[in-house]
């Protein structure tokens, strides 16, 4: 891609300005703030709708001293012709403000901003011209190759790194492993992860261990402060064996106490109270029996009766219920016959009446008078029977509710004469009840069992035999009390040495938990080590990959050369993309010529890579003497202070000043 042809109008400041470059390198002259950077602002915005340093809110009208809009109503138009695959294509854009009148006023209103596209003087929307645009050269390439300091100064070095590698080609970690016999063993270490991955968990677990390793001496000193002073204290074994023979001695003891509180005498004792006291509760049973039963049967009686009374009442409810609904189906055959009594009346008054029909329903004459009578007969004879069985109907359903009526009073008479008979049934048991009620009420409570002789002498013969046991257990108690000091004076003996078996314990876990807080440090420290180990290989493959990466990369190049990694102080190993020249970076003291020339050694890279050359801009270009050689167009933006006005320079010939 040649640019052969560029015009501004109205755009940032220059009036009017065309640049015709033949298709060849030019170099535009002219003071600062004469517009040079503009021309690059220019040809980016009418491909990119941005300037050259990426920004996409620049201003394209001329402003004031103010900042504000000098003239208003002015259309901003950047015209270029580019040969494009030995083909001239004239792309056009124009920013104009829009004005609209509203309803009912005579003065337009601006109502914002309008930009419109041509593509060799054709009309297009705004989708289809940068489809166009997009169809010649991608817009971070185009600007990768247009301008010398944009792959270093605008593009992230992480972008940069990728277009580097994107370029050469990545370097597999087969072939870096390959390279050197130390690092066979790399990929049984990594497993599934990734390099990376992998010095991440290791620098995690070294962390980790240190942490650990710094917190097991401080562990290891108070375990050991606090254990127990053993001083005075037999070992193990011999307490224990004390203690068993204490408990022995002990045992006998005891039993030699239980031997006496069980002693045969006093137990013969024991057992013949038991035997009084079981002649003592069959007395009492039988004296409760005697009176309780005699009372229980009137009392039983008396439930009976009782029972009695309530299954009368039932009866004679039973039988006021049964007269209660035959009354009121008495009131209602009453109602029934006295209704019936108004149909029978109602038929009975009926007269018969005769409409003839004198005329032939088929022929439409006068029928004959013999005729007429004898319908109006038939009629009549129809009449009187069917009003004879209603009138017969009527009568048999009265008779019905009238039998009916005297079955259901015959009943009720019935029904009374039972109540009369219970009423009367129930008086005399209610009389019974009385009686026995007072019976019982009179019984009074169980007579006093102590005026029995034989449950007194019971309770002499009890009396006699306590009193015996308590003069042989008055006998036997010193013996005892003896006998249970001695066993206190043994549980003493026993509870101290198992106070020291508790004090051997403490001391024995204490000095096992120093002993496994020992061998927890040197296993630490065996991984740690083996850690710093694996961590050491993947910065020997780092290294093996950055030599043989950045060798690639710089095969590419004639003047620039690329630091990709960089040595970390703490011995990490980090990734960068910095450009450098004749050893010195970049960004770190390079001057102004070398950089250009660093640039454009990259564009030629880039520009082989991608297949396709654009124009490139050199600003600054008075700060070269020389710049290396390229196959592309190149235009050269020169700071000149005698030149007031852009002056363009093709050859050696003063081609166009700017307005």
């Amino acid at each position: 891609m040649k640019l052969l042809n560029l015009v501004l109008r109205n755009f940032k400041g220059i009036t009017s300005f065309e640049l015709n470059t033949q298709g060849g390198n030019v170099s535009i002259f002219g003071d600062n703030a004469t517009g040079k950077t503009t021309l690059f602002d220019a040809f980016c915005w009418l491909l990119f709708d941005k300037d050259s340093q990426n920004k996409k809110d620049f201003n394209i009208k001329t402003l004031d001293e103010s900042g504000n809009v000098k003239t208003h109503g002015l259309n901003h138009e950047v015209e270029a012709t580019c040969e494009i695959n030995g083909r001239p294509v004239t792309l056009k854009k124009v920013y104009a403000e829009k004005y609209t009148q509203k309803r009912g006023s005579i003065v337009s209103e601006f109502s914002g901003h309008e930009t419109k596209y041509w593509i060799d003087g054709v009309p297009k929307p705004k989708k289809e011209y940068d489809a166009f645009i997009t169809s010649i050269v991608d817009e971070e390439v185009f600007k990768l190759l247009t301008n010398p300091a944009y792959f270093n100064e605008q593009l992230h070095w992480q972008k940069r790194r990728e277009t580097l590698l994107a370029i050469c080609g990545d370097i597999s970690d087969d072939d870096v492993i390959a390279s050197d016999k130390m690092l066979s063993k790399l990929p049984d270490i990594l497993g599934n992860r990734s390099l990376e991955d992998h010095r991440k968990v290791i620098k995690a677990r070294l962390a980790a261990i240190n942490e650990e390793k710094e917190k097991i001496p401080v562990r290891i000193d108070e375990a050991t402060r606090s254990l127990p002073d053993l001083a005075d204290i037999a070992p193990k074994e011999v307490i224990q064996t004390e203690i068993n023979s204490l408990k022995s001695q002990q045992q006998d003891k005891q039993q030699e106490i239980v031997r006496i509180e069980n002693g045969g005498e006093v137990a013969e004792k024991q057992k013949q109270i038991r035997e009084v006291e079981g002649r003592l509760l069959d007395i009492q049973n039988k004296h409760r029996a005697e009176y309780s039963d005699k009372a229980h049967a009137k009392k039983t009686e008396l439930q009976g009766l009782k029972l009695k009374v309530s299954g009368i009442d039932s009866d004679i409810q039973k039988q006021q219920r049964t007269i209660t609904f035959n009354n009121d189906e008495i009131k209602r055959c009453e109602a029934s016959i006295e209704t019936m009594r108004g149909k029978w009346y109602e038929a009975n008054n009926q007269e018969f009446t005769f409409e003839p029909t004198c005329t032939c329903p088929t022929c439409k004459q006068e029928l004959p008078e013999e005729q007429i009578e004898d319908a109006r007969q038939k009629a009549l004879e129809q009449f009187n029977l069917e009003k004879s069985k209603r009138l017969e109907s009527i009568n048999a359903d009265g008779k019905g509710f009238k039998d009916k009526i005297a079955r259901l009073q015959s009943e009720n008479d019935d029904c009374q004469a039972k109540i009369d008979k219970l009423t009367a049934e129930k008086a005399t048991i209610e009389q019974s009840i009385v009686a026995l009620q007072t019976e019982i009420d009179s019984m009074g409570d169980a007579p006093d069992i102590t005026a029995n002789p034989e449950y007194t002498k019971a309770l002499q013969d009890k009396a006699a035999i306590e009193a015996q046991i308590d003069e042989l257990n008055t006998q036997k108690q010193g013996v005892i009390r003896q006998l249970q000091s001695e066993v206190n004076v043994f549980a003493q003996e026993i509870s101290a040495r198992e106070s020291k078996i508790v004090i051997l314990d403490q001391h024995e876990k204490g000095q096992k938990r120093i002993e496994e807080l020992a061998a927890e440090q040197k296993t630490l420290a065996a991984e740690f080590e083996r850690l710093e180990g694996e961590l050491n290989l993947t910065d020997q493959f780092i290294r093996a990959k950055v030599n043989m990466l950045e060798s690639r990369i710089n095969s590419k190049f004639k003047y620039a050369r690329f630091k990709l990694f960089k040595q970390n102080i703490n011995g990490g190993i980090e990734e960068v993309c910095e450009a450098t020249f004749n050893g010195v970076p970049y960004s770190g003291g390079l001057n102004n010529a070398a950089r250009i020339n660093v640039g454009l050694d990259i564009i030629n890279t880039l520009s082989e890579h991608y297949g396709f050359m654009a124009p490139i801009f050199v600003d600054n270009r008075e700060a070269v003497t020389k710049l290396i050689e390229t196959k592309a167009q190149v235009i050269s933006l020169v700071v000149s202070a005698a030149d007031k006005a852009l002056r363009v320079e093709y050859e050696g010939s003063v081609l166009k000043e700017a307005v």
